[in-house]
């Protein structure tokens, strides 16, 4: 990869960006399609290496994987995805114990 790609995934991709993976069709332990992470850093091959919310860190190639940023919007869906999500397994585990 040039040094210009790689100072552009530098630039567009900096630590912190939020991102979402669409696919990741030629990895044998794929992070799975839809699972959100942050950028930790982009090494001087252009690969964009990331901290997974399911706990996984793992380079992401871009032209290789598949995969976009979150915008705000998104992202405060994904909140209250999972906080619906976190009151349900409370619920289920009030009634479990009850």
């Amino acid at each position: 990869m040039s040094k210009e790609m790689v100072h552009y995934y530098k630039q567009m991709y900096p630590k912190g960006t939020r991102i979402c993976v669409d696919s990741m069709e030629n990895d044998p332990n794929p992070i799975l399609s839809g699972t959100y992470g942050k950028v930790d850093f982009v090494d001087d091959a252009g690969t964009l290496h990331c901290v997974f919310d399911d706990g996984r860190t793992l380079g992401v190639i871009p032209n290789e994987d598949r995969f976009h940023v979150v915008e705000e919007q998104e992202l405060t869906e994904e909140q209250q995805e999972k906080i619906q999500d976190d009151m349900t397994q409370n619920e289920d585990l009030e009634m479990n114990m009850g």
